[in-house]
């Protein structure tokens, strides 16, 4: 690897000072952000840190990255099978997987063209290094929006979650609100159509009458199909043609890589063991969804109030917010009190926005949004309170010895 740390140095010797291209020298900014790709850094981080380990914030990155491929891989495969679905058509893996790829692959590209392309904008206006936080920013995106969603609406919502969810903070480390969750909220607010959940979660629309392109919380909201009980009185819904097993592997409609829970617990099994997820997030996160979901069973009457309180948890985006969006180390809580109560308080909200919310059938976006909001507010009352227990020991240590 030597030839290629000798081949960036090159690059860069004529644009520094003294060098013939020194007049030019924010160009120094996109040149070290492609070595850092390959080399860890030399410096520490200077402003606005949330990562305080051995290795730097782009290995942090690509291991989230990682952690999102099952997800981005079953999710180009769920686009054709349920293209295929609706068509009545037998096809093979590779025809499904050909037609997710088709659809997904540009949503990718487009996300990171414009969110890296305003980054380096940025970087070299401001004369500093290229941020890496957008490089996880950038995957998610794509995975939380639904797959035939038009590629310049795409392009509005990152440019506007990039520079207002983001930049006007003061870049990476320094943002109030989860920027993936910012441009779906500017999605939604902005093109609502194209995100309540209709013919657009299915590629090419609905052609079978026997399945329907709607999200199955849209199903249930609505009664459709309704709630059955089994013989054993536990209420079930399964919806059209998907049973309990389906919405759990991911084989029904919705966005790009939150159908499938299996593949969201692979990405949390490798954040939490790399130890880059908080586990307090995702536990809590289960806790208060239950919580929520039980009361509802308790008490409530209609279709959604009655799904069971754990198929809550394998339908929608619960799942895969509460596992890459809720543990985001910016955004959450950073006391180990804190990120429990934080936890707890988005998956209670999830499940409560998603039963009263009439237009739209799902809570998880506007939850995590809130909580991003009240996590410093946790997190000083739980310093404080630690302060004070603190001082209060203080205070009977000295009234013994004296």
């Amino acid at each position: 690897m030597k030839f290629l740390h000798t081949a960036f140095q090159n690059m860069k010797h004529p644009f520094e000072k003294g060098g013939k291209f020194e007049k030019y020298n924010k160009v120094l900014t996109a040149i070290d952000a492609l070595e850092t790709f390959a080399f860890t850094p030399d410096e520490v981080t200077h402003s606005g840190s949330h990562i305080r380990d051995g290795i730097d914030l782009k290995r942090t990155m690509s291991v989230v990255i990682t952690a999102m491929i099952p997800c981005l891989l079953f999710g180009m495969y769920n686009a054709g099978y349920q293209h295929f679905l609706q068509l009545g058509v037998d096809a093979s893996f590779w025809e499904m997987f050909q037609i997710g790829l088709i659809k997904v692959l540009p949503l990718v590209v487009v996300s990171y063209g414009v969110g890296l392309g305003i980054e380096f904008a940025f970087a070299m206006y401001k004369g500093h290094s290229v941020e890496e936080g957008y490089l996880v920013t950038g995957m998610l995106i794509p995975l939380i929006v639904p797959v035939d969603i038009p590629l310049w609406m795409l392009a509005v919502s990152v440019a506007f979650a990039v520079v207002f969810g983001k930049e006007v903070f003061g870049g990476t480390g320094m943002n109030i609100f989860n920027v993936a969750l910012t441009a779906r909220a500017f999605l939604f607010f902005a093109y609502p159509t194209y995100m309540s959940g209709d013919k657009i979660w299915v590629h090419e629309g609905m052609t079978n009458d026997a399945i329907s392109g709607a999200t199955i919380l849209g199903d249930v909201a609505a009664m459709k199909d309704g709630l059955v009980k089994s013989a054993d009185g536990i209420i079930q819904f399964t919806g059209a043609n998907f049973s309990v097993s389906d919405m759990f592997f991911g084989f029904i409609p919705g966005s790009v890589g939150e159908t499938s829970t299996l593949a969201i617990l692979i990405g949390a099994g490798i954040l939490l063991l790399t130890g880059i997820g908080s586990w307090r997030i995702m536990l809590s996160a289960v806790l208060g969804a239950a919580t929520m979901g039980l009361i509802f069973n308790a008490f409530g009457s209609n279709g959604l109030m009655q799904l069971p309180f754990w198929q809550h948890m394998i339908v929608g985006g619960f799942a895969f917010g509460v596992v890459f969006m809720a543990t985001d180390p910016v955004t959450a809580s950073q006391t180990n009190k804190g990120k429990w109560i934080y936890g707890f308080l988005i998956g209670f909200m999830a499940i409560m926005i998603r039963v009263f919310n009439p237009a739209y059938p799902e809570g998880i976006m506007l939850a995590i949004l809130f909580m991003n909001v009240m996590a410093p507010l946790i997190d000083h009352y739980v310093v404080e309170g630690n302060i004070k227990k603190r001082m209060n020991r203080a205070t009977v240590k000295t009234a013994v010895v004296n």
